[in-house]
Formats: structure tokens, sequence, C-alpha cells
């Protein structure tokens, strides 16, 4: 049986077992996240050097069958392939979130999900105020600058050694994945130029069957990873980015643990379990390869950098990531918390949510592929997108990171008490007080 979630405040600890399950999990996409910034300074070194024809070329080698349509590049494979393991991943941490994390909270759930809206809707308004005038399918790039790239952000927080709370970690979570989400929605929706009816039919059986399997506690790899590849390849011969596959596949994924198996006892859900399984390849292979073949942009010395933000879309895009996310998460944040009359958490402030929302405008994943899929990958605009998703980005975490250095002290201290733990009991002393031991019960049932 479910206790009542504590009263909730902005940017307040929540439960103990949601805050231990998210501090591992950010551990392990602040690995990948180191390994997303390796690929990209790789691309970016070697096509700069001499030898830079060798990586143009590596990215458009072909591989795959042809009679089946997937006869794609190097570069395809990692855009549609890949991604869709990274979004199958989101999709899972979302449902569980809001299913069975603290979010199932509906007042919980609100201000995070308006946080993501925000920081999509102004740098969007941004890049059309920008490029309103342009007249050459330059406003088809309006959504490049909505999303968020969790693992570059928590690389960041790893490089400046931040005793960033919990709480503020879990929040920055939660915006991203939502986010991510929201992307793929824009990303079906907007960016799908050719829909082929019969194949996306033909994609809802192995989805079906998938559903079916798991949603029977099904874990056998060779019964479902086949269901999940005709999914993936329905899908993408349908017209809709193969991604989208990703995340259907999620959805369908049980959350909590069946009463059948034991109830809370019987050991992780199946979305827990595939999460478990699946996040080591999507951090430490599938975004760093994916990044490796998609930010290789030749700058062509400084003055072909400037060029390139000499750009509407590129300027659009730096100035939607740097001050669109900013302005878009704080003002989302602001009316969420007015309208359910939430207020700040003891010991933090508004300058904290600054830093998060400043940390929101490093854009990476999914705007580069949003670029590729607006303007056509390889092209002279598609590398300016590159340009201004880098430059936007590394503005972004440049400005985070000198005001959560300036926070870094205060931080220590909320950091200090929630490690203190006297009885000894594996809970910190602080969230007993809170009475935040909400969720550590299990939950049984359905998903």
């Amino acid at each position: 049986m479910r206790r009542a979630l504590t009263p909730f405040t902005l940017l307040g600890r929540g439960s103990w077992p949601e805050a231990s399950r998210i501090a591992g999990l950010l551990r392990r996409e602040t690995v990948g996240g180191v390994l997303l910034l390796i690929g990209t300074v790789v691309a970016l070194v070697w096509v700069n050097s001499p030898w830079g024809d060798a990586y143009t070329g590596l990215g458009q080698v072909r591989v795959g069958p042809a009679a089946l349509h997937l006869d794609l590049t190097l570069a395809q494979w990692a855009a549609d392939g890949l991604l869709a393991i990274f979004f199958f991943v989101a999709g899972l941490e979302l449902k569980r979130e809001f299913v069975a994390g603290d979010l199932r909270d509906p007042r919980r759930a609100a201000v995070p999900v308006a946080a993501a809206v925000g920081g999509m809707a102004v740098p969007a308004l941004l890049f059309v105020l920008f490029n309103l005038n342009s007249g050459d399918g330059a406003l088809g790039g309006w959504a490049i600058p909505t999303a968020t790239d969790i693992a570059f952000a928590l690389a960041v927080l790893a490089v400046i050694s931040t005793s960033l709370p919990t709480s503020l970690r879990t929040f920055l979570l939660t915006l991203a994945v939502v986010d991510d989400l929201l992307a793929i929605v824009i990303i079906a929706c907007f960016y799908t130029s050719s829909l082929q009816p019969l194949w996306l039919a033909l994609a809802l059986v192995p989805l079906a069957l998938f559903g079916f399997l798991v949603q029977r506690r099904v874990r056998s790899w060779y019964l479902l990873l086949p269901l999940a590849v005709l999914t993936w390849a329905f899908m993408h011969a349908s017209g809709v980015h193969a991604t989208v596959a990703g995340v259907l596949l999620a959805f369908t994924v049980p959350v909590v643990r069946s009463e059948a198996a034991g109830g809370p006892e019987a050991g992780p859900g199946l979305a827990e379990h595939f999460e478990h399984r699946i996040r080591p390849l999507s951090a430490g292979f599938a975004v760093p390869v994916f990044a490796f073949f998609a930010a290789g942009v030749a700058f062509g010395g400084w003055s072909g950098l400037t060029d390139s933000l000499g750009d509407t879309v590129a300027l659009g895009i730096v100035v939607g990531l740097v001050a669109g996310k900013t302005i878009g998460v704080l003002a989302g944040t602001a009316i969420a918390s007015k309208v359910l009359g939430i207020r700040m958490a003891d010991g933090m402030s508004w300058w904290d949510l600054l830093g998060l929302a400043m940390l929101a405008g490093i854009g990476f994943t999914v705007s580069l592929l949003i670029g590729e899929l607006a303007f056509g990958a390889g092209t002279v605009r598609d590398d300016h997108v590159k340009v201004g998703v880098l430059v936007g980005s590394l503005i972004a975490a440049l400005l985070a990171t000198v005001l959560l250095r300036i926070r870094d002290r205060h931080y220590r201290r909320i950091c200090a008490e929630e490690q203190v733990d006297e009885d000894h009991d594996g809970i910190p002393d602080v969230y007993q007080r809170d009475g935040s031991r909400a969720g550590s019960q299990g939950s049984t049932g359905g998903q």
C-alpha cells in the first residue's frame, strides 16, 4: 500500500528511495556525458585536420540490406538506429517517474513538465523571430533550440565538481527527459516528410506482440529483440522517424512488480530491469557514436566560424539555447508554482533554478538530429546548425558554470545535511525528519 507523499515544495528533497535511485542513475549518465564529450572533440579535431576527408568518407560508408531499404550510411545508422536505443531508455525513465516515482503526484509532476514546455516554447519563438523574414526555408529549423542534452549537462556538472543537491539534479533530469519526449513528438508530427500508412500499420503488429510479452513479464531477449527490431524497421520504412519506435516500445513496458511475482519483494520491475541492462549501451555507446558522426563540422578557420554565425539560423539557435531556454524554464516554473500555490523549499532559492535553466541550454544530441531532418545532413545550412548548437551549448555551459560555482559553498552545506545518518539505518536523518520515507514501499499491480 502506498503512503502519501510529503507536502510538495519546489526543489524539495522528495522521497529517499527516489533520491538514492536518481543519484545512482546520474552517476552512470555522467560517465556517458564524458564519453559524449570525447566523441565530439574527436570528431571536431579529425574533420578540421588534414585527414578531414577520411572522416567524411567514414560517415558515408553504406551498410545494410538494400532489398529492405536499409542500406544506410554509418551516419544514418547512428541517427536512426542508435538514437532509438537512447529514446527507449528515456521512455522507460519517463514512464517510471510518472507511474512509480515521486512524479506520480500530479502537483509534483506539473512543475518540471511546465518548465520543459516553457523551455521549448520560448527558444522556438526566438528562433522564429530571428528567421521570420529569411524566406529561404530557414523557419524549418524552429525546433532545433528546443532540446536539452541531459548527458552533456551532467558532464558539465561532473567537470565543475559542484555539490549540487539531489533535488536540483532530479529536477534537471526530469525536465530533460520530458524535453526529449516532447522533442520526439515534434519530430513525428512536423518532420515526417512522406507517410506510408501500410508500413506504419505493420509496425503496430510487432509492437503489440512486444507489449503483450512484456506485460506478461517475459524477459527473453531472443523473443523481444526481434520484435523490437521489426518495429523499428517498419517505422523507418513508414517515413516516421525511426527513433519514435524506441519511445513506443518503452511505453509498453510495465514499471511496477506484479502481485503474482511476489509484490514488492520480488525484485526490480521490468522497466527497471531493462533500464539497468540497456542504459550502459545507450550512454556508453549509442549517444557518443551519434555525437561522433553528427558533430563533425569543418569551421574553415575564424572567418568560416564568423560566416556560419552570420546565418540567422545559427544565430537563432544560439540565442534560443542561451536566452530562450533560461527564460522559458524560469517562466514555466514560476507560472506552475504560482498556479499551484507551491513555495520554494527551505535552503533553496531562485538563483539555484537559474543555474538549472542555464544548464538546460546545453542542447546537442536531439538538436543536431532535428537540424539534419530540417535541412538535410551534410548541407551548408546543416553545418551552420552544428556551429550554432556547439557555440550556444558552450556559452550556456560557461554561464551555468560561473553561477553554480558561486553557489557551491551553499550546496556543500545542503549536501552535508543530506549525508548525516546518526542512527546508521542507511537513510539520512534529514529524510526521516521530513517524513520523506514515502515511496520506500514498493508498488504492486499493473503498469
